[in-house]
């Protein structure tokens, strides 16, 4: 499945089985849960979504 990264504003590969998140455009390469929060704390839009992942 196809995301966008936080970091470089590419497309991001995210896997099937939601285990990781990577980015071929830079060094981007996370878990899910990781992800999930990284995006949360960057964009405030997103951080209602962290009570999801206590």
């Amino acid at each position: 499945m196809k995301v966008r990264c936080p970091d470089c504003k590419g497309v991001a590969e995210m896997a099937d089985d939601f285990t990781f998140v990577k980015c071929g455009n830079c060094s981007f390469d996370m878990t899910y849960g990781e992800y999930v929060k990284y995006i949360a704390y960057k964009d405030s839009r997103y951080r209602d979504i962290l009570s999801d992942y206590k």
